[in-house]
């Protein structure tokens, strides 16, 4: 068995009459002439897509493009094809309409309609269409139409309390009803002239885009998992840190993210103080430790997540994480959940802000450590387009390195995010409270087909000071919105419950 799915040629007309009548069951009258469909292939070559089975054309898909703003997509079947004419097709418009998809009935059982579908859906992507608009017989309607109006048909085909062999599969190809059209086919004594305006969106569209081909949205990310060590100085520090950056913009990477406190070994001469003082310190460091970023993040081209540093403003020591664009642009996120220790030993507070960071590759959001264990905090994210969720962290003990990675594997699954998260390893003498690290850094994915199949797309060596870079494709994530196995965040019962944001 060979099957091709390809374009129709003007040569492919005597087995597509052939397949015609047999679909039609011998009414000639229902057939398209070769006048037609050599101006259809003309007129748009792309967009008649057949299938060809052994050498045969079996089955066939014929279409136009349309321009919704001048055509009203309502009308009559007859008025979109001017009766054969094709004269509203429109090289300039934005919507792919379906005038046509019929199979040869000995090959229905090979879901060689799917076929088509899916090859529209690619033309309309590849295109940069707005979506599919079609027509849709329901052809079992007269079978019911003395017991229920169209419209109580058509729900119950959705819950498929009726079968419809039309309304049923083009549902199950992701199409939605978006009006019910009144005679529309006049001679269609079946669906008592009835049809439904159905409609496929095309979740890539880019209305300012230039070009027709589709790319994929596929950003690359540098997690560093830093060794804690003794600096001598700041200018040391920056050594370090620049290295990594250098490393990572060498691999072409989009973002990069250093750990929770990375910087604290430079706590180091302000032991003899108390915590809080001590703290306070390093604090007074953070404005220029964050333009030095900034500065790095412009002239190697890559958005750094500057892991956090403690912060004070108004005699308040906060922990903040600071998204430093390669733009230029900063925007920063206070730690919103302290944990007891840093309350207990720097009396740190918490922010009282949860928002994403609109970047040059998707929606960004921080969190700090602790913060990703609160899955509201993700949720309100995810209500807000979250696309990846970058976390860092510090953690002394595998059993505190494992709350913060299942909870943040969790929060990839529920919110249909990627999560990366990066800590520090090894141990940092003479700095109180910061004495040991675990880590071991990971990027996670949701849980579908188009992912990994453990939710994990990489993750670092335990306890080993390295760069770990991984790619993550958005486009996969509007996929698993629209299609995926399961929609968690479409599903969820808003009837019954919500979390909200409340300041």
């Amino acid at each position: 068995m060979d099957i091709q799915v390809r374009n129709l040629t003007s040569k492919d007309y005597k087995d597509l009459k052939k397949s015609m009548e047999e679909a039609y069951g011998g009414k000639t009258g229902e057939v398209w002439t070769r006048e037609n469909i050599e101006d259809l292939v003309e007129l748009f070559p792309e967009g008649q897509i057949c299938v060809e089975m052994n050498g045969k054309v079996v089955a066939c898909a014929l279409s136009l493009i349309l321009d919704s703003k001048k055509t009203n997509i309502q009308r009559k079947y007859y008025e979109i094809i001017d009766d054969g004419k094709f004269s509203k097709h429109d090289d300039d418009g934005d919507t792919l309409y379906g005038i046509e998809v019929f199979v040869h009935p000995e090959y229905r059982s090979l879901r060689l309609g799917r076929r088509l579908y899916d090859a529209r859906k690619e033309l309309c992507e590849e295109m940069n269409l707005k979506g599919i608009v079609a027509g849709g017989r329901i052809p079992n309607y007269h079978n019911y139409a003395d017991q229920m109006t169209p419209r109580t048909y058509i729900e119950k085909v959705k819950r498929k309390e009726i079968f419809d062999p039309t309304l049923t599969f083009q549902l199950s190809n992701d199409f939605h009803v978006n009006k019910i059209l009144k005679n529309y086919l006049p001679e269609d004594k079946q669906s008592n002239e009835y049809a439904t305006l159905l409609e496929w969106d095309n979740i890539y569209y880019d209305p300012d885009a230039k070009s027709n081909s589709q790319t994929k949205q596929t950003i690359r990310l540098g997690l560093v998992q830093w060794q804690m060590r003794l600096f001598k100085d700041l200018d040391e520090f920056y050594d370090q840190v620049e290295f990594f950056v250098d490393a990572v913009s060498d691999y072409g990477a989009d973002f990069m993210l250093f750990p929770e406190f990375f910087n604290t070994p430079l706590m180091s001469p302000y032991n003899h103080l108390p915590e809080r003082a001590a703290m306070k310190k390093l604090a007074e460091l953070t404005d220029e430790i964050v333009k030095k970023m900034q500065h790095y993040a412009v002239s190697y081209n890559v958005n750094i997540v500057a892991g956090s540093m403690p912060v004070v403003e108004r005699n308040n020591l906060y922990n903040a994480s600071y998204l430093c664009h390669r733009s230029g642009k900063i925007d920063v996120h206070k730690k919103i959940h302290i944990t007891p220790n840093e309350f207990k030993y720097y009396g740190m507070i918490g922010g009282d802000k949860i928002q994403v960071f609109d970047t040059d590759c998707g929606k960004v959001g921080l969190l700090i450590c602790y913060d990703v264990e609160f899955p509201e905090v993700t949720r309100i994210m995810a209500d807000q387009g979250l696309q990846l969720l970058m976390v860092p962290y510090m953690t002394d003990t595998q059993n505190g390195y494992l709350r913060v990675r299942t909870c943040a594997q969790a929060r990839a699954i529920e919110n249909e995010c990627y999560v990366a998260i990066a800590g520090c390893v090894g141990n940092l003498p003479r700095v109180n409270n910061m004495d040991i690290q675990y880590s071991q850094s990971a990027v996670f994915t949701p849980s579908d087909f188009a992912f990994p199949n453990n939710g994990i797309k990489a993750e670092a060596t335990p306890n080993t000071e390295m760069v770990l870079i991984a790619d993550v494709d958005l486009y996969a994530l509007r996929d698993l919105h629209e299609y995926g196995t399961v929609k968690i965040l479409k599903d969820r019962r808003k009837d019954l419950y919500e979390v909200a944001l409340k300041k």
